[in-house]
This record gives structure tokens, C-alpha cells and sequence, in this order.
């Protein structure tokens, strides 16, 4: 077995129904009069009222039409902006429910209603459908012209920054509210196509998902700076010349396939939703809610190029000018590195500060590059240490790494100082956050304090054929990240808190949990451990010994 990239898991209690047909059987098998069918804009929602209308031949109403006037919606969702920024903006706190006007009122009639588009389930039905379409499409359809935001007129190009900021956070809520009334969930991947799965069905689902190892389909993305270890290695397929980003567990982009030869793809958030104090553990879900708190992600810079010179917000900036609870702490892991590779890590004990603020604005405009090492320290990068980023920490991953990303959640703050007067693919000058990220540069992290970002491993247990390591931890940061060693097997228990495990090295191993559950682990594959699980075990099942590396909330 080698690297899964689409992990499946068995619907409980039904099946995937293919195709409209199904779903208009539903409709006359229970004499439905007024069904809702909800989802995201970024839908293609006039090819599915076409759909609908052959499918189903009943009238329908767009409740979009009920929505705001464009220049109102803006008004009422300004609470999100950042005067002057145009990359970042405030993530949205209102609902779905404050951009109508009024909700449509239905003049009874003898046939069937299809209300349709984002919000119709605020409008009293008889059946309740959330067509969703994964976070991956919806974003590339934005990116390409081709799907407005929330509120926007049909056939309008859509914002990114919107999309992310604004569009995002209130849809997962208004999701999540809906996800124990659902009648059926519909994947729109592809719009001539959907695939569906009954509302119980779907609950069970998740409900055993919830008590059971499970792994959440990956998200590769390339980029300026990419390599070619997930394409050659992992054997990613992909017609981008490079991969730069793998999300293997984050949360707002996840999604979960249920099914098996054609399965559904189901959004990580309606797990959440349904199921948070299982998977999270108790204590974790009174301090986070239904936020997934925990990221593993790779970033591919073998055969590629530095990352931007970064940091990330901290605690009471991410709080009060981005408007989330809780900030980007990071580590990175080395899965894998190339002689003569490096890491950016904290600054020079010499560092002028005033100094890098000028170069890093010379490099915005007018274009003048500098050298960062006058400011940054660099580090050998060594295969299999961690490297600790508490927010505010000047950093990057040079060329010819493969580093795994574990970290808080939170990924959209990244603040660039520099990024090598680089372009993206498409060929625009990637921009830089030269006020964000000087008003978030801890001066601390500098000279031999640096040292401390990168500690040795000590010593949690061992015995005979196995130890566990504690890699390293930091008061700033809520995780710890540990690495078990075995040569055939090790047991280990959630102790009522989740954990997140990656195969670092070795080929092949299997989790089984006391309830007799068992999940297959591949080389660079991540796996989520509910907190329900409690005791499981590790067992080689195929190479050499391995190292699994796991994170948890402390």
C-alpha cells in the first residue's frame, strides 16, 4: 500500500445515490410541497435550477432574489474590513440571515416549491437538501472568474479575499446549525453529476467516524516556490509544474469521502458540528468549540525555492485586528531535507530592525532586492527535528526541504516581509505585509534565545523496541508534538484528548483501537485519533521500524 490520497470510508445504514433521478423519487415519495435546497454561492446555481426543473418540473424560486441590494450586503458585512488592505480582511462574525431583507413568503399551490440558493433554509419547508460544493473547487472557481460571493448578482466574478474572510466563516457557521435538520447532502463536485446522501444516513456516518481512526482527504496546491517530492514521491498527480502546499488536516478546507467505489465528499465541519466533544475529547471542545484546533500540512521545496520570509500575528493581534480567537503557532517537522538545505529561524543578534524595515520596503517598491540572512539567522535543516515558531517569529523553509507543518489551526495570516521580488504562477507580483508583519516581529526571538526553538528531543517512555520522544514545546504553544520510535509496535491512549499522527518514516503501519477498529497507515499519510478512542495501537505491518510523529493539545 503506498500513499492514499482519496481515504474512503463506508456509509452506515445507506448508500451514495447517483445522478438527479434519485433524488426526485424522494421528492414524490414524500409528497414533498415546499423543499429547500441551501448551499454555498460559488454553486453554479442556474445550471442546477435547470436540473431541478427537469428532474423534478416543479416552479422554483431563487431566495437570492430576496437577498439585500449588492452595495447594502457590502454595508452590512463592512464590520470585515481592513481599511486600506488588499489581502487581508477581519473574519466575518454576522449571519447568513442579516443579508435578506425579507425571506420569500410562498403563495400556496398544488404542486411542488423548490426554493434554492444560499439561505433557503431560513425559509419554512417541508424538506430540507444542502447542495456543497469541497472548499478546493469553490475557491478555484473564484479564482477563475467563474463564481460570484454571497449576495452578489448572478454572472459577477467573485473575490478571493471575500470568499475566504467573509463568505467562508459565515457559510460553515450557518451549515453547521443546519447539519442535525438535513434531509439529504448533495456533492457537487461536478453539477451534471451529483452525488447524495440521506440525512440519517449521513448522521451515522459521521456518528462512527466520530468513535474510529480517520483520515481527511488531502489538498494539493502548487506554487512560486514548489518542489516535486509530493509529485515524485507521494505520486500526487497533478498538470501544475510543481506542488508547493499539501493540506493534509486543516480543518476549514477538509473534506471527509464516504462511499466506496463513487463516494460523496462531505465537509470536516458537519463532522465537527455533530460531533465535536467526540473527537476532540471534553476539556478540548470547551476550549475550542467546533474548531478543529491542530493542522498537518507539507510544504514541498524540494526542487524549488525559499519560502517568503514570514511571521504570523500574535495572540492579542489576531484577536483584536483579524477577529480570531486564537493565533498561527507553528513548527515545522523535516520529513526530508538535501545537503547544504537550511531554515530561517529568529533574528541576528545583530539585526537592525529599523534597517530591515527600509530594505523590505526598497523590496516593495521599488523593487530592490536584499539579502535576508543580514537580518535572519539560518539554521542546518536536520531530517526529523522540530523547529518551534511561536507567533511572531521571523521565518522560513529554505530550498530542498520537505517540511511537515504542524501547527494552530489558523493559516490565512501569513505576514511576508520578503518574498524575493517573486511572481505567482500566473504571473503577478505575490504582495508583501510590510505593516502587518513589523507590527507583529517579536524582538525577543534573537541571538542564542533562538536556541530554544530548537530543542533536543528528551525522553518520555521507553522499553524494549520502542520509545517516545517529547520533540520539543514552548509556554506560547497550546500542542506538544511527540514522535514514537518502535521497531514492530507501540500502545498508546488519547487520555480524552485527540491525536494527530503522521508516519515520518517506515512504509507501512496499522492503528487498531480496543473497540477492534483497524486503519492502515501509509508513509506521510495523517491520521486524526478521536479522543473517544482511548487505547490503540501502532503495528508495523510492512519496512523498516518507524517513527510516527504525534501532535495533541496540552
Amino acid at each position: 500500500m503506498t500513499y492514499n490520497p482519496e481515504p474512503r470510508y463506508p456509509l452506515v445504514g445507506g448508500e451514495v445515490d447517483a445522478g438527479w433521478e434519485p433524488l426526485a423519487a424522494e421528492v414524490a415519495r414524500r409528497h414533498t410541497r415546499v423543499l429547500a435546497i441551501d448551499g454555498p454561492a460559488a454553486l453554479p446555481w442556474e445550471t442546477i435550477e435547470a436540473s431541478l426543473d427537469r428532474a423534478l418540473q416543479a416552479r422554483t424560486q431563487d431566495v437570492r432574489s430576496a437577498m439585500a441590494p449588492w452595495g447594502e450586503i457590502q454595508r452590512r458585512t463592512a464590520s470585515a474590513e481592513l481599511p486600506g488592505d488588499p489581502v487581508f480582511a477581519r473574519a466575518f462574525e454576522g449571519s447568513l440571515s442579516d443579508l435578506f431583507n425579507e425571506l420569500p413568503s410562498l403563495t400556496p399551490t398544488n404542486g411542488l416549491t423548490v426554493l434554492f440558493g444560499p439561505g433557503s433554509a431560513l425559509v419554512d419547508h417541508d424538506l430540507l437538501w444542502y447542495a456543497d460544493l469541497p472548499k478546493r473547487l469553490a475557491l478555484d472557481a473564484v479564482q477563475r472568474g467563474q463564481a460570484g460571493n454571497v449576495g452578489q448578482p448572478p454572472g459577477e466574478p467573485g473575490s478571493e479575499r471575500r470568499l475566504l474572510f467573509v463568505d467562508w466563516p459565515m457559510l460553515d457557521r450557518h451549515k453547521r446549525e443546519l447539519a442535525g435538520h438535513l434531509d439529504r447532502y448533495i456533492d457537487l463536485s461536478d453539477p451534471e453529476a451529483p452525488r447524495s446522501i440521506e440525512g440519517n444516513a449521513l448522521r451515522r456516518s459521521l456518528a462512527a467516524l466520530a468513535v474510529r481512526p480517520f483520515r481527511t482527504r488531502p489538498t494539493f496546491l502548487p506554487g512560486p516556490w514548489g518542489g516535486q517530492w509530493l509529485r515524485r514521491v507521494l505520486g500526487v498527480e497533478t498538470d501544475a509544474p510543481n506542488l508547493a502546499w499539501s493540506y493534509e488536516l486543516i480543518t476549514p478546507e477538509s473534506g471527509l469521502l464516504l462511499g466506496d467505489s463513487e463516494p460523496a465528499e462531505v465537509g470536516f465541519e458537519l463532522l465537527m458540528a455533530e460531533h465535536a466533544q467526540r473527537v476532540l475529547g471534553t476539556e478540548v471542545a470547551e476550549r475550542f468549540g467546533q474548531s478543529f484546533p491542530i493542522r498537518f500540512d507539507y510544504l514541498d521545496t524540494l526542487d524549488g525555492g525559499h519560502l517568503s520570509i514570514q511571521c504570523h500575528p500574535s495572540e492579542t493581534y489576531m484577536r483584536e485586528t483579524f477577529g480570531l480567537p486564537y493565533t498561527q503557532h507553528e513548527t515545522y517537522y523535516v520529513m526530508v531535507t538535501t545537503p547544504g538545505a537550511k531554515i530561517f529561524l529568529g533574528l541576528r543578534d545583530d539585526a537592525d530592525l529599523d534597517a530591515f524595515e527600509a530594505d523590505a520596503e526598497l523590496a516593495e517598491q521599488p523593487g530592490e532586492e536584499f539579502e535576508p540572512e543580514r537580518y535572519l539567522q539560518t539554521h542546518p535543516a536536520e531530517q526529523h527535528r522540530l523547529y518551534l515558531i511561536p507567533a511572531g517569529t521571523p521565518h522560513a523553509s529554505g530550498a530542498g526541504n520537505v517540511v511537515l507543518e504542524i501547527s494552530a489551526t489558523p493559516y490565512l495570516y501569513t505576514l511576508r516581509f520578503y518574498d524575493w521580488l517573486r511572481r505567482d504562477l500566473d504571473g503577478t507580483l505575490r504582495p508583501v505585509h510590510l505593516r502587518h508583519a513589523f507590527s507583529n516581529l517579536d524582538p525577543r526571538r534573537r541571538g542564542k534565545s533562538v536556541c530554544e526553538l530548537m530543542p533536543e528531543p528528551s525522553l518520555v517512555r521507553d522499553a524494549s523496541g520502542f520509545r517516545e520522544l517529547a520533540l520539543g514545546r514552548s509556554p506560547e504553544l497550546f500542542f506538544a508534538v511527540h514522535r514514537l520510535d518502535f521497531d514492530d509496535e507501540i500502545a498508546d491512549d488519547t487520555d480524552r484528548r485527540f491525536h494527530a499522527l503522521n508516519l515520518a518514516e517506515g512504509e507501512e503501519v496499522e492503528v487498531e483501537t480496543a473497540a477492534g477498529d483497524i486503519h492502515p497507515l501509509s508513509y506521510a499519510e495523517t491520521i486524526v485519533i478521536p479522543a473517544a478512542v482511548g487505547q490503540y495501537r501502532l503495528r508495523r505491518t510492512r519496512g523498516a521500524p518507524c517513527k510516527v510523529v504525534k501532535a495533541f493539545v496540552r
